[in-house]
């Protein structure tokens, strides 16, 4: 059960009407990275795990209040276009300065939505369930956690440049500092799976079924060595059960494939002499 309260989680509220701005805080929405990619994603990962009532809260909890970071963000661009001279947009071209700035909105905001957000990012792509990651290892789900807050923080503080609005900034500063927490959340998480499960996904398949030989090598496969320097081509592996090494000409093992004429009912080129 969903219960939905009235009153923002935090202010969302701009100091005067930006469309542009307005189209550039659809990533944060319906960008791949954005609060509803999250927001489904720890939903989804909370509603499938089985057995670990301490993860599937921390997951619907979190996963609850992206879905409200979603409404403030859908609040500042719904306000962004308040009293926008979006019907004036043809007359506004002949000035150049107006034109420029008008010409740079999303005219799905007036044409589609009625002033209102889109589930979308800011050029336009519709939001699309593919961009979450629910598998049912958590350790594997919750690195995908920490790379997708990791990856929104930083376009929010890329925004929180672009912007003199001390209402956007505000809001942007909350979404900030929410990320930067989730961050550690996750990694405080991450921690305590691979204390108990070990560094590798999934910790569960038999090593003796893998090819042991090459789980720490390194292959040259690109000009330069510089990568041979690395702390992951020497030393102890980092899962304490093997060593790495670095290969700088690697040979094939495999043959060159000649593969067989596909039938003629197929009708593919026919092989060459």
């Amino acid at each position: 059960m969903f219960f939905h309260v009235k009153e923002l989680q935090f202010e969302a509220k701009p100091e005067r009407p930006d469309p542009v701005f307005a189209k550039k805080l659809q990533e944060l929405i319906g960008g791949q990275y954005g609060e509803m990619t999250v927001a489904m994603q720890y939903m989804f990962q909370g509603w499938a795990t089985r057995g670990n009532e301490k993860y599937r809260d921390l997951l619907l909890d979190i996963g609850t209040e992206e879905i409200g970071h979603v409404e403030m963000l859908a609040t500042m661009v719904a306000r962004l276009m308040d009293d926008a001279p979006v019907n004036q947009q043809e007359e506004a071209a002949k000035d150049p300065v107006v034109g420029a700035i008008m010409g740079g909105m999303n005219p799905q905001h007036a044409i589609v939505s009625g002033l209102g957000a889109r589930p979308t990012d800011s050029v336009g792509n519709p939001w699309m369930g593919t961009y979450i990651t629910a598998s049912g290892n958590l350790l594997a789900d919750f690195r995908s956690n920490l790379n997708a807050e990791s990856q929104g923080r930083l376009q929010a503080a890329r925004l929180y440049e672009m912007t003199d609005d001390k209402g956007i900034k505000d809001l942007l500063s909350v979404l900030i500092a929410r990320d930067a927490y989730h961050q550690n959340q996750w990694a405080a998480a991450i921690a305590e799976l691979e204390e108990k499960e070990g560094l590798l996904v999934p910790s569960t398949f038999p090593r003796e079924k893998e090819r042991t030989d090459i789980s720490y090598t390194l292959y040259n496969l690109s000009a330069g060595e510089e990568s041979s320097t690395g702390r992951w081509a020497q030393g102890p592996a980092l899962d304490g059960q093997g060593e790495y090494k670095y290969v700088s000409n690697p040979k094939p093992e495999g043959d060159k494939p000649m593969l067989k004429p596909a039938p003629p009912n197929l009708h593919n080129t026919l092989p060459m002499d």
